[in-house]
């Protein structure tokens, strides 16, 4: 089932960009923190500034400034562009070359020696082996070699460090450690550059379809599989995650966790990682690039660029909830824990937790509500004051704020249907039996022995006189009237004796 979880927002306009210029397409996009940086078919790099600004209802927005933008020369489209912010350098593929420019004058590196030709594709080890902070580690496929070639890239020059063979002519790579994800001509492989072992992973061809090599995290790659499937494979050849099923025309993908981003033709549509189910699809002509950046996800047409942002999770979870769809809402809450502070995720779950179990309750699955209630650990009174009259009136409790439900009380829930009505009163005198004695009660027993008595008494319950007889914490300016007011005569004269 759908759910709202991305807005599409403008970044950079067409006329921005290009003025116009009509034969003026984006080739690549690189963004780092509020830096965007944009390749162009005529051989130029634009460089922008992206400032983020909250609207009135909480979303972002983008202002852009345009700082400056660079012709390299070459006559040929700039295919790749790669930050290292360490480094102050933009690493850029055009023509077939690797070179280094500045990350502020976009002028090229005075050393000549900081360029490598011959070059098909190349990536950025986001997990590099070498401990050096000033060094990047790049991963660069040879456009006439079955190899890829391990590169350290400096401020001023390029190191090569290895040369890897591989089976078939490889044509995208991802790379993470000492693992290099290659996608060949035919199948897809993991590649130990250190130690030389490999794992074939599952075949594909190329010729029908772009190949999507994407690390997502730690030693693991997302893949484009064959029969329009997003395919996750760690380190060790082995798929830990459900695959997602997403188009056979996928041209791009990313994780903005705990979600699977996909661009195809005309669409832009959003799964689940946690369920595997598409939560969302937005229209998106003439896309042609999706990358993400530090978690945010920028995408490309031919003539402008927009960021993917992604509503606040707690608000996606109210809408959930909102729509009843309670098991997602708490499969999406325990999904995003480990995105969350401790103290923070406590708080929210213990919420969440709380409003599924009035949601069941009002749907009378009193099993499921009790399970919430308890894990959530519900202040009873919360539950209690559903029911008019039953706590004291010199009761001090308030309900939360902002409400737990939308039930003013339980004649509201009800709508006049009396059996819904002695359901409930039954499931309320279960489970405030349930919970007086434990810790569910600690600083509001007087209340919760109150409202059982009021029950007790209404509903002719066989637990009356046991409970008067133990030891309890009923207040006598309610209990008494109750008692007398259905006819408890003996029990009335014995608890005002």
């Amino acid at each position: 089932m759908s759910v709202k979880a991305f807005e599409l927002v403008p970044a950079v306009e067409r006329e921005l960009l290009m003025g116009d210029k009509a034969r003026i397409n984006i080739e690549c996009i690189e963004c780092c923190g509020k830096h965007l940086y944009v390749g162009t078919n005529d051989c130029f790099i634009h460089h922008f500034l992206l400032e983020e600004h909250a609207t009135t209802k909480g979303m972002l927005s983008y202002t852009v400034q345009k700082l400056l933008f660079k012709y390299l020369g070459l006559k040929k489209p700039v295919e790749a562009l790669k930050a290292a912010s360490a480094l102050e350098r933009i690493i850029v593929l055009c023509d077939a070359t690797v070179s280094v420019i500045d990350m502020i004058t976009l002028e090229p590196v005075p050393s000549g020696g900081a360029k490598i030709k011959g070059v098909a594709a190349f990536c950025v080890n986001e997990n590099p082996v070498n401990g050096d902070p000033f060094c990047v580690e790049i991963g660069v496929l040879s456009a006439r070699r079955r190899t890829v070639q391990i590169y350290m890239v400096y401020e001023d020059r390029v190191q090569l460090v290895k040369e890897v063979n591989t089976p078939g002519q490889p044509c995208a790579v991802s790379l993470d450690g000492y693992f290099l994800c290659l996608a060949l001509s035919t199948q897809y492989m993991i590649l130990n550059y250190s130690t030389g072992a490999a794992q074939d992973l599952f075949p594909y061809d190329s010729e029908e379809r772009k190949p999507i090599v994407k690390r997502i995290g730690r030693e693991e790659f997302l893949l484009a599989a064959p029969g329009g499937l997003g395919m996750f494979a760690n380190a060790e050849g082995i798929s830990q995650r459900a695959p997602v099923n997403w188009s056979e025309s996928v041209m791009g993908a990313a994780v903005c966790f705990p979600y699977v981003v996909a661009l195809d033709e005309g669409f832009v549509t959003i799964h689940s990682m946690l369920d595997q189910q598409l939560k969302q699809t937005l229209s998106f002509r003439d896309g042609h690039i999706l990358q993400d950046f530090e978690g945010k996800v920028v995408l490309a047409s031919t003539k402008a660029v927009y960021v993917l942002v992604p509503l606040p999770l707690e608000r996606q979870i109210q809408e959930l909830l909102a729509g009843h769809r309670v098991e997602e809402a708490l499969a999406l809450t325990e999904g995003v824990r480990r995105n969350i502070p401790k103290d923070k995720f406590q708080i929210l779950h213990k919420r969440i937790l709380q409003q599924a179990g009035f949601i069941q309750f009002g749907q009378l699955q009193f099993l499921e509500a009790k399970e919430h209630f308890r894990t959530g650990q519900l202040d009873v009174r919360e539950l209690i004051s559903l029911y008019p009259l039953l706590l004291p009136a010199s009761s001090s409790f308030a309900r939360c704020h902002p409400p737990l439900h939308g039930f003013a009380d339980l004649n509201h829930l009800a709508q006049g249907d009396q059996d819904k009505v002695q359901r409930c009163k039954r499931f309320l005198i279960t489970y405030l039996g349930e919970v007086r004695s434990t810790e569910g009660a600690n600083g509001c027993r007087e209340d919760v022995d109150t409202a059982l008595l009021k029950l007790y008494a209404e509903q002719d319950h066989e637990s009356l006189l046991d409970l008067l007889a133990s030891p309890n914490a009923c207040l006598l300016a309610d209990s008494a009237p109750w008692l007398e007011k259905h006819h408890k005569w003996v029990l009335h004269w014995h608890y005002y004796s």
